[in-house]
């Protein structure tokens, strides 16, 4: 009964939750980032390199059946072994567009923390006893007043 219970706190714990929201989120965030570089940023790189499709761009590796199409992925589904550089380009171009992103997010948590120094602390509040008691003193300690 005793793991049951540690394991209870462990996971009701905000550090687990926040990595579980975390992964969720990196997840979503992902599927972003994968629709960016394969709906924006490689058609316009396959462009610039003469290919308009990088997923396509393949080795065959084996022998090809008589009458399967030279596409990826009727070469896929007809069992011939391929090596898919294209489609490894597109996922690197993925990683590295991921990792400057994050990169830029990090510098701006960076740079915020060091603009916004930690306040001073607020100065200790003397008890009104204490308060009551120099204020005797120093009205004892003045000289007397020749009235």
């Amino acid at each position: 009964m005793g793991m049951l219970k540690e394991f209870r706190e462990f996971a009701i714990k905000g550090n687990v939750i926040d990595l579980a929201v975390a992964v969720i989120i990196g997840g979503a965030f992902g599927k972003i980032v994968d629709s960016v570089v394969k709906d924006l940023i490689m058609p316009v790189v396959g462009l610039v390199f003469g290919k308009l499709d990088f997923s396509n761009l393949f080795v065959v590796l084996g022998t090809v059946p008589q009458g399967t199409a030279m596409t990826l992925d009727a070469l896929k589904k007809a069992g011939v072994p391929v090596l898919a550089y294209g489609s490894f380009i597109t996922v690197a171009v993925n990683f590295f567009i991921l990792a400057f992103i994050i990169f830029l997010m990090i510098q701006q948590v960076n740079r915020l923390k060091r603009n916004n120094p930690e306040p001073a602390p607020a100065p200790a509040v003397t008890p009104e006893d204490i308060v009551l008691l120099r204020e005797i003193r120093d009205s004892l300690k003045r000289p007397p007043s020749n009235a």
